[in-house]
């Protein structure tokens, strides 16, 4: 098996682990703030009140009735098996981190770089790309380290202006689609480093105290609930992301920062409905909120055809066809000629006049709307060279 072929599969069984690990972590990030936010206190007087317990409730699932309860501070004794939650975070990064060298950094001079938006080699562009993501955590640990970080609702907005200043930063830095991914990474990675770095190591003590027979300072506890409670807003946003690249009218866009900032704003403010929603307030705003942001967006990526030179000469299919046989087939054929690509890109092949044809209106999306293709233009495909393959779909995209 050659190197770029095992990469690919390495590739897909990476992804599938990403994707999955990401469904356990964010499901128990949705189960726990639901939980916490359902809870009751129980009455005055009652047995679980005189042994600590903050708050409790009834649920059924599965055919079975569950009680949880969960300590203002931590029981009077430490049960003998005690549950962690901290494998779906570190795996959910350590395959999304793998997967963004993968198919980023090993094809940075591709996947990364864009000569229209700023010149860089492939060794920069990974720099940066690794920088942001530790940067973009630096920044925010101290911000909630911070006197900001008592006051939740001033810190959240600093927060999301940061996470805006990082979008508009690496949309000016890498092309649109490696921009998002890596705002998406540098978000990842502050999730990860609130399980790391705050939430477990503050249990950990909780649960040393308690070993030792002292009482877990509730400082640890309050810290972990915030980072806990970060980490639940960040979720939508991030599976925004994780699918934008299906969807070039939003990086395309000329400005694909504020475009994700929408999304990411919708995300929040929908996330948030939910979170009050389960304390018992229907807060219909936010979801209102999201709404018409997501409105927003779509009526602001709706596709509009950039301003094309006039077409010179006749418009035939051979004219076309020499076209993308020069700046297309190097990727979009049987057996790509484009190092590190084994088969063609989204299973899209133009080599021959039937697959041209076939893909005329995908070539026109691709290459005149949103001119996302050639990849970061490598092969220098001209505008007066998209011009023709415009003129010839309004023409009928016909094979003479």
């Amino acid at each position: 098996m050659d190197t770029a072929t095992l990469l690919d599969f390495l590739g897909l069984l990476v992804r599938w682990l990403h994707v999955i690990a990401g469904i356990a972590w964010i499901g128990s990030s949705f189960y726990f703030i639901w939980l916490d936010n359902s809870l009751e206190a129980p009455a005055p007087g009652s047995d679980n009140a005189k042994k600590g317990v903050g708050g409790e409730l009834w649920a059924v699932h599965g055919g079975g009735f569950y009680n949880p309860q969960k300590y203002l501070v931590a029981p009077a004794a430490l049960p003998e098996k005690l549950h962690w939650f901290k494998w779906e975070a570190y795996t959910t990064w350590l395959s999304g981190t793998a997967l963004l060298v993968l198919v980023y950094w090993l094809r940075a001079g591709a996947m990364m770089v864009d000569g229209n938006v700023r010149a860089l080699t492939a060794a920069q562009a990974v720099g940066l790309g690794a920088a942001s993501m530790a940067g973009a955590w630096i920044v925010y640990d101290l911000l909630c380290k911070s006197p900001l970080g008592k006051r939740d609702g001033l810190l959240g907005l600093v927060i999301f202006g940061l996470v805006t200043a990082l979008s508009w930063g690496l949309a000016h830095t890498f092309g649109g689609r490696a921009a998002f991914i890596h705002v998406g990474a540098a978000i990842g990675t502050i999730m990860a480093g609130n399980v790391f770095f705050v939430i477990m190591p503050g249990q950990r003590r909780m649960v040393a105290a308690m070993s030792a027979g002292g009482k877990p300072d509730p400082r640890d506890s309050l810290r972990a609930k915030q980072r806990s409670v970060h980490n639940n807003y960040f979720t939508l946003p991030v599976i925004f992301i994780m699918v934008s690249n299906h969807y070039a009218t939003t990086y395309a866009h000329p400005q694909n920062w504020a475009v994700l900032t929408l999304m990411m704003a919708a995300g929040v403010s929908i996330r948030h409905f939910f979170n009050r929603k389960h304390k018992g307030v229907y807060a219909w705003q936010y979801p209102l909120i999201g709404a018409v942001l997501l409105a927003i967006v779509g009526w602001w990526t709706a596709p509009h055809l950039p301003p094309l030179p006039p077409v010179k000469g006749e418009v035939t299919f051979n004219r076309v066809r020499a076209i993308i046989g020069e700046r297309c087939v190097t990727c979009h054929s049987p057996s790509p000629t484009f190092p590190g690509y084994t088969a063609p890109q989204a299973g899209v092949k133009l080599h021959t006049p039937a697959d041209i044809a076939q893909n005329a209106q995908r070539v026109y999306q691709q290459v005149v709307v949103t001119r996302i293709m050639p990849l970061g233009n490598l092969t220098k495909i001209t505008d007066e060279e998209r011009a023709v393959i415009a003129a010839w779909v309004k023409a009928g995209a016909k094979v003479e």
